[in-house]
């Protein structure tokens, strides 16, 4: 089992690349940092995403178009719970309007796990859309 900071550093560059991907609206970089099948729960729907390439970018467009969304960040990510090979994180992260404005403020629970030696996002629970 790993040291609470190693799994905390594990977890973190997972987020970080998950954003980086995110903000540049590059599904295949999303999917780079999750593992499938791959969980979702916001808006009081659940989604399963069976493999890579199941993104839904067309919640992206919908924020863009509905919500001049232009990117989105991190704003806590507190490890919560952890083993050896899976990490609960309690989140927040912000959305933005192209002029900087924000949208909302949405807490989340992400799970990460490590399968073949990689960290990836298993899991989402989010309280935003």
């Amino acid at each position: 089992m790993g040291s609470n900071d190693d799994i905390r550093a594990a977890c973190i560059d997972v987020l970080d690349r998950f954003m980086e991907a995110l903000n540049r609206y590059d599904a295949a970089g999303m999917d780079a940092t999750m593992h499938f099948p791959h969980l979702r729960l916001a808006d009081g729907k659940f989604t399963v995403y069976e493999a890579p390439g199941c993104n839904p970018m067309d919640l992206f467009d919908r924020l863009r178009k509905e919500d001049d969304w232009k990117y989105s960040r991190w704003e806590r990510r507190d490890l919560v719970q952890h083993n050896g090979d899976k990490a609960h994180v309690a989140l927040s992260y912000t959305r933005y309007r192209d002029d900087d404005s924000v949208i909302g403020v949405y807490d989340s629970l992400y799970i990460i796990t490590r399968v073949g030696g990689r960290w990836g996002i298993q899991v989402r629970s989010s309280f935003g859309p």
